[in-house]
């Protein structure tokens, strides 16, 4: 079965930064795209971030700058490093993985940025 697990949300000030990581399991992790998406209340689901199998990135306009996402495919972990963080990134954070018809989704995490 395979499982994605993601940690590192919490509740931060703004400005300050956070880093979120996908750990997957039982998967040829290496194949698969991996994206991180977010979902503010009352929001519809965003893309913020995406990583191919061979290392290409995009962004979301909101977080370009901000955000780096990366992945080790030794360690079958994409991570999220998310800098100057402000209000408007509080959401539940979720990664997704897929390769043709494979699609797999984390149970998410929240990220709190308050004062």
């Amino acid at each position: 079965q395979v499982t994605l697990v993601e940690s590192g949300g919490g509740l931060v000030q703004p400005g300050e930064s956070l880093r979120l990581s996908c750990a997957a399991s039982n998967v040829r992790f290496a194949f698969y795209d991996a994206r991180w998406y977010r979902q503010a209340p009352g929001k519809q689901r965003e893309l913020v971030a995406h990583i191919t199998p061979n290392y290409n990135t995009n962004y979301a306009d909101s977080v370009k700058g901000r955000f780096t996402i990366s992945r080790d495919n030794a360690k079958n972990t994409v991570d999220l490093q998310m800098n100057s963080l402000t209000p408007n990134d509080t959401a539940i954070y979720s990664c997704n993985i897929n390769w043709v018809t494979n699609n797999y989704w984390g149970q998410g995490t929240q990220v709190t940025v308050s004062t």
